[in-house]
């Protein structure tokens, strides 16, 4: 098993609510990744773009199935490309809405669904709570998903990172004015955990909101491999899986870890 693995971060603006014309883009910007891209991943709810208040009349319209039809669409994509894809939706399960992400593998199969646990204030009046943090295998590789909000919860990275995460993907929706906390979040979750971090974002605005874009890679000693700026592009990056495990040989922060010394029980009102 190979010890590089290239990934990418696919930066879009979306139009609210426009799922063919957001889908449309998001297949143009994967058909133009370099070849040697393994892994892409697309921002949080992606094919509607996001804004809370023009999303919530219309969720029962704009929602789907996953497997559905915008999984269905990216799977073809994947089996042409021969690539992993990662992606933020709205997800319909029964009467139920979550904003989800998938992971589709190489051969159009999908391998893998994180339902956002952690949810927005703001989003609990359109969402569920998912209720699990796991892992995943794509491509040789083992892989976790946090969405957006989810970003500022360490507990979620170093249980992915005890799990055997190599790689924590982060769909996301982080407007302007709040940089600081995608690019310092970013690292730490990082250099915490010592594993390799593709935060990808939206760009663009929605009417109202303004998207910061600032999609980016980060390694396991919290150093940025790429980042992006507001325009739509994807970030690329070859993943030195082995120095993963050369980071927790020096710093052995997981192994040193006692559980029962930290409280979570409470919460702050």
């Amino acid at each position: 098993m190979s010890n590089v693995l290239v990934v990418a971060g696919v930066q879009m603006a979306c139009s609210v609510g426009n799922k063919e014309k957001n889908v449309s883009r998001a297949l143009d910007l994967l058909a133009a990744l370099p070849t040697e891209v393994e892994i892409a991943c697309l921002p949080e709810l992606f094919n509607t773009g996001y804004h809370l208040e023009r999303l919530a009349p219309k969720l029962s319209e704009l929602a789907e199935p996953i497997p559905g039809p915008t999984t269905e669409r990216l799977a073809e994509v994947a089996r042409t490309q021969r690539i992993g894809i990662i992606g933020g939706i709205i997800e319909r399960a029964g009467d139920v809405f979550y904003d989800s992400a998938f992971l589709i593998d190489r051969d159009g199969h999908i391998v893998g669904l994180h339902r956002k646990a952690h949810l927005y204030p703001p989003e609990r009046n359109c969402f569920h709570s998912g209720d699990r943090i796991e892992t995943f295998s794509l491509c040789g590789t083992t892989v976790g998903v946090a969405i957006c909000f989810e970003h500022a919860f360490p507990p979620i990275f170093t249980t992915l990172a005890l799990k055997g995460a190599q790689v924590v993907f982060i769909p996301s929706a982080v407007p302007v004015g709040y940089e600081y906390l995608l690019d310092l979040r970013t690292r730490a979750r990082a250099q915490d955990n010592q594993l390799f971090v593709v935060a990808t974002n939206l760009t663009g605005e929605n009417g109202e909101t303004q998207f910061c874009g600032r999609s980016q890679i980060v390694n396991p000693k919290g150093e940025l491999l790429v980042k992006a700026g507001r325009e739509e592009r994807a970030v690329v990056a070859e993943l030195d899986l082995s120095l993963i495990e050369r980071e927790r040989r020096q710093e052995p922060v997981l192994s040193s870890l006692r559980p029962e010394l930290y409280v979570y029980c409470k919460k702050v009102q």
